[in-house]
């Protein structure tokens, strides 16, 4: 079956960095594309980032934009989100997931799931 596995979250002061990767195993990997969400507690699972493939495109909601970049390596079934001048506002778990068509930013479209990774980011 295919699995996703997150790793790379951890707590940074506010301007610092993290890389955050998605393995994926058990089958095929990039289908239509990939997104990232994140959910802070007590709140709703958002959109924060996308992939799509045919032709190559990358998209980021504006609170993230010139912050956040996807990048992947294919030969290690890898996504990367890399975040840099993060914001206390990013404190959250953040989840890959596999998309198979459908609007990006529709959660329901994306059928597989990574476990999820921590961030934090203090003041």
């Amino acid at each position: 079956q295919v699995q996703l596995v997150e790793s790379g979250g951890g707590s940074v002061q506010a301007g610092g960095s993290l890389r955050l990767s998605c393995a994926a195993s058990g089958g095929t990997f990039w289908r239509d594309g990939m997104g990232w969400f994140r959910q802070a507690p007590g709140k709703e699972r958002e959109y924060v980032a996308g992939m799509g493939w045919s032709p190559f495109i990358t998209e980021y909601v504006d609170s993230v934009q010139g912050r956040f970049t996807i990048s992947r390596d294919s030969a290690k079934n890898t996504v990367y989100l890399q975040m840099n001048n993060l914001k206390p506002e990013d404190t959250a778990v953040y989840y890959c997931a596999l998309r198979e068509g459908g609007t990006w930013a529709d959660a329901k479209v994306y059928l597989y799931w990574g476990q999820g990774t921590q961030v934090t980011v203090s003041a």
